[in-house]
């Protein structure tokens, strides 16, 4: 029993010295545009997410589905209904191990990178990656943020009849399949 209590007990000690990064979702963003009848285009966002990064570099950041923000409201109830389908699909989750070089950074630099993942979005998976560059703001404050957006298409991820239904109830001649998406994260220790 001592021997177990022991064991139990350098455990939890060993994990609580390797500090988790948690997103700060007040200093974070996340948009992506659309375009509508070939020449109207509109910046969106979702108005929360949540993430972790471990000492180790495995990250996860997850988006609610439901808090679209379009700035009309028809429109967001639209997107999560007969876009998203936010009633089976209600997150989309960003995964992948970052490298070393970015987390063992000094603070006060910055790196420009390419981080390469996992995107799941309503039912399927799929690689994605981002141009960023990453900022160690202070021992304990990381941030990273798009240099130039990333087209995540709909057909990838079965949003293809999503998008035709969307421009069918609002009487379009057009909606592009691609969406542009940017993000801007901040992460504390």
């Amino acid at each position: 029993m001592f021997k177990q209590s022991v064991v139990l007990l350098s455990a939890l000690l060993s994990s609580s010295a390797f500090a988790q990064w948690t997103l700060d979702e007040t200093q974070s963003s996340l948009h992506f545009m659309s375009t509508k009848n070939a020449q109207v285009t509109e910046v969106h966002r979702f108005d929360a997410l949540s993430g972790s990064l471990s000492d180790a570099g495995v990250l996860s950041i997850s988006v609610p589905l439901s808090s679209v923000n379009t700035n009309i409201a028809i429109r967001n109830t639209r997107m999560q209904e007969m876009l998203f389908e936010v009633s089976k699909y209600p997150t989309a989750t960003f995964t992948t191990t970052l490298p070393a070089d970015l987390l063992d950074m000094d603070a006060g630099t910055s790196q420009a990178a390419v981080v390469e993942g996992e995107l799941s979005l309503h039912g399927m998976t799929a690689p994605v990656s981002f141009n960023v560059m990453v900022s160690k703001l202070s021992d304990d404050t990381l941030q990273a943020s798009t240099i130039a957006p990333t087209l995540i298409g709909a057909d990838t991820f079965g949003l293809k009849g999503g998008v035709e239904a969307l421009q069918n109830i609002a009487g379009l001649q057009s909606i592009t399949f691609n969406a542009p998406v940017t993000f801007s994260v901040t992460f504390e220790k």
